[in-house]
């Protein structure tokens, strides 16, 4: 039997941080994972989706070259090679990851887990069996797709975001059940790739409890290009004939039948619990079967603790890591705890979307006398020169005390903007503390800056309103 201070259950991006943390700390860590090192986010969800949505957006540009004066012809995309560059990418983050873990003298064990006793694990290997020892147990085992009845993935006609990112071409028409922030980013690239795209909505409005301004952004983009959104509809059934589906879909209006060449099922994940044996070991979980943990990762369990997407939403792999490091620390008798402010959100739409604390709405919902206001990136020169001029900054404060409650930024380089947002609360900064900032001109974090002086009263590139 092997033994150790930390067994990890997972290897995905909260994991296998989690456990070359405890390693720093002097603890003997084993990590267990079934699949690839990396998790879902390296290996079928962030990295390789980014890598297409990157080119994608290079793709358009191409294209759209000629109002700029760059003329330009006979682009095209060669799938095989975009997949072979995409898996390279990858290849070449799951081999940092095994350098980083064997660096830190963390021993990997390939197999699935089931927690047989508090503090042993039955690990089932492609040779047979193994069982390990361990003082704590860290569940890091992460989400799956969520199926719906009559919906089937079948990994060809409909599919979910792994096989999405596999396609070697992009889809005639191609139907999106769900429009969250997965199936809002593979609308957007495959809509630059050439797809005809239709979205399905089960709520009002895209990307559901995301700010209503933002949304219509992107939602206004899409509808330019052609794509076909349906709210407060529901898909009743999907019709598959050879390499082709018919899609029934309940809409406000009535029943509408659209045809496609794929269908993207994404309309949420659930908690990857099902060999566990959670409810054996006493191990408290919540109505949706996410795992139940107190601000250091510790369950109901003394001594098994759980990190990253499996303890439920946000699933963000930054979120996951984060709570990695604090459960590690926490083992390791250090004084650490979730005590941050904010968990920033990024969403790779065309334009980006990206997010730190409250909107408007929720912060009238939790009671403040709030006050918002926005910076169009229309009047920032950076976005001029960068022909990337749609979208908004928008901040929501306390005009009092000129406290930062939430920014909501929509428009390019969102993604790398919020960032500022994150620390500017984190650190309690007011209104004034980032109008009285420099910021490099031309960029784009400029909005921030322009969008804190007209909170403060004092508009320098935009009318007083």
């Amino acid at each position: 039997m092997l033994e150790c201070d930390v067994a990890v259950v997972g290897g995905g991006t909260g994991g296998y941080v989690c456990a070359i943390r405890a390693a720093q700390l002097g603890l003997k860590v084993i990590l267990v994972e079934k699949d690839r090192l990396g998790g879902e986010c390296l290996n079928y969800g962030c990295i390789p989706s980014k890598s297409l949505i990157t080119i994608s957006k290079l793709y358009e540009k191409t294209r759209d070259a000629e109002k700029f004066g760059l003329k330009v012809s006979g682009v095209s995309i060669d799938y095989d090679e975009l997949q072979r560059w995409k898996a390279g990418v990858v290849t070449k983050l799951v081999s940092g990851v095994e350098s980083l873990l064997k660096g830190n003298h963390v021993a990997v064990v390939p197999g699935q887990a089931t927690i047989a006793e508090r503090n042993r694990l039955v690990v089932t290997t492609g040779s047979g069996k193994e069982e390990i020892a361990a003082k704590n147990i860290v569940i890091a085992t992460g989400t799956h797709p969520i199926q719906i009845p009559g919906v089937e993935f079948d990994g060809s006609v409909v599919i979910s975001s792994r096989e999405a990112l596999e396609l070697r071409g992009a889809p005639g028409d191609f139907l999106i059940i769900g429009g969250g922030a997965i199936g809002l980013e593979f609308a957007c690239m495959y809509q630059k790739l050439g797809s005809r795209i239709t979205i399905v909505e089960l709520m009002e409005q895209l990307l559901p409890g995301g700010d209503p301004e933002v949304v219509r952004v992107v939602q206004r983009k899409l509808e330019e290009r052609g794509a076909k959104v349906y709210l407060k509809s529901k898909v009743s059934s999907v019709s598959k004939g050879g390499t082709k589906a018919t899609v029934e879909i309940e809409t406000p209006q009535g029943r509408v039948s659209v045809g496609a060449d794929k269908v993207l099922l994404s309309v949420g994940r659930a908690p990857r619990v099902e060999d566990l044996n959670l409810s054996g070991l006493g191990v408290g979980t919540d109505q949706r079967g996410y795992v139940v943990t107190d601000k250091r990762m510790m369950t109901s369990v003394s001594g098994i603790y759980a990190i990253g997407d499996v303890r439920g939403p946000p699933l963000l792999a930054h979120k996951a890591s984060k709570e990695g490091i604090v459960a590690a620390e926490c083992i390791a008798g250090l004084p650490s705890a979730a005590d941050w402010t904010v968990i920033p959100e990024t969403i790779f739409t065309d334009p980006e979307v990206a997010s730190a604390g409250l909107t408007a709405d929720r912060a009238a919902q939790a009671g403040f006398q709030a006050k918002s206001v926005r910076f169009p990136f229309a009047a920032l020169g950076r976005a001029l020169t960068a022909g990337e001029t749609e979208g908004f900054v928008k901040v929501v404060y306390l005009p009092d005390s000129g406290s930062v409650l939430g920014v909501q930024i929509v428009g390019s380089e969102a993604s790398n903007m919020i960032s500022e947002v994150a620390l500017a609360i984190e650190m309690g900064a007011t209104i004034e503390d980032i109008a009285q900032t420099i910021h490099p001109h031309p960029t784009f974090p400029e909005a921030l800056m322009e969008a804190a002086e007209s909170a403060a009263g004092r508009p320098i590139h935009q009318l007083r309103l």
